[in-house]
């Protein structure tokens, strides 16, 4: 039980409290667009060449791999997740670039990391933190306005929703990671070999190929958008400490655009696919041999390897569908 009586804020705790709830909703937005940009976004959701190991693995088996980690995290404790970010980030290093790239995906898991403990940390609800760490004691290091719960607060915010939120967010850190690997070093038209070589079906590869295709496009093209808003004078002679603001501002205008331009390219890709013949035989032909490489069994012994540490963190005991504080 929460055993505790709110006291009567202050106006300066109103203020506080209300500069932690903008904080926590435009602070990971502005972190994203004041530090990393929509450049640094197209750095690392785009198919570049390289020569590094993680070129020479089949697409295949990048896409079980991240299959696992996203399983691995959702049933394992919260640093086992946190250790698997850690070597998904050090792996941007062998990519081209390696700072920038580091750099950006480093800002990325910071806004995600921020943006997830707001959420969880405010809203979760007292019966689920008690299931979650295990007590039925909770230490309340802020008391929110009265009016605040109308807007799915709790009353107090806790030093265990704090931790429940930073453990969630690692159930999302180690997964996006991988599959930012994945986009950054597999071109689409090889997931949709190696996808429907093994019969995997052809409605759900294109579905892939175009989300894979089309991420990249919307950045640029929202990147460009803004661009022209900027030379047309948005945020002229303002400080350059509310340029993100200003960033967020062009973004938000340049949606609709954006989604014109996604729409009529819609009609070339299928116009692609019909002058390549997709789907007009029951079997496909590939200029390219499909093969899997030493590097790939490797990477399937590492899955295996992984799969085998998360069931003995199950049975030892650290695993549970709720994340909790243990060590």
């Amino acid at each position: 039980m929460v055993n505790w009586a709110p006291p009567v804020p202050s106006v300066a705790d109103q203020v506080i409290s209300w500069l932690v709830f903008f904080f926590g909703l435009i602070g990971p937005i502005v972190i994203i667009l004041g530090l990393i940009g929509i450049r640094g976004f197209m750095e690392i959701t785009r198919f570049e060449k390289g020569e590094s190991v993680l070129y020479k693995i089949s697409p295949l088996t990048k896409l079980i791999l991240v299959i696992s980690t996203t399983i691995a995290v959702s049933l394992t404790i919260w640093w086992f997740g946190a250790i698997l970010a850690l070597i998904y980030l050090l792996l941007f290093s062998t990519l081209n670039n390696p700072g920038k790239k580091i750099l950006y995906a480093g800002f990325l898991t910071f806004s995600t990391s921020l943006g997830v403990v707001s959420s969880f940390s405010f809203y979760t609800p007292y019966y689920i933190l008690t299931q979650a760490i295990g007590t039925d004691t909770l230490h309340v290091i802020w008391y929110w306005p009265s009016y605040f719960v109308y807007m799915g607060y709790q009353p107090g915010l806790t030093l265990e929703a704090l931790y429940y939120g930073f453990q969630v967010a690692f159930r999302f850190i180690a997964p996006m990671l991988s599959g930012l690997l994945l986009i950054i070093t597999t071109t689409p038209s090889d997931v949709l070999r190696y996808l429907e070589k093994v019969k995997f079906p052809l409605v759900f590869i294109f579905a892939l190929t175009v989300a894979m295709r089309s991420i990249p496009r919307i950045f640029d093209t929202l990147d460009t958008i803004v661009k022209l808003q900027m030379m047309r004078g948005l945020g002229y002679g303002k400080p350059k400490a509310l340029r993100p603001f200003y960033l967020l501002l062009g973004g938000l205008y340049g949606i609709v655009p954006t989604l014109i331009f996604l729409m009529r390219q819609a009609k070339y890709t299928a116009i692609a696919a019909d002058t390549r013949g997709f789907n007009a035989m029951p079997k496909r032909t590939y200029m390219k041999p499909i093969v899997f490489t030493q590097l790939d069994y490797i990477a399937i012994g590492l899955t295996v390897l992984l799969y085998i540490i998360t069931a003995i963190l199950l049975i030892i005991g650290l695993g549970r569908g709720i994340p909790y504080i243990g060590f």
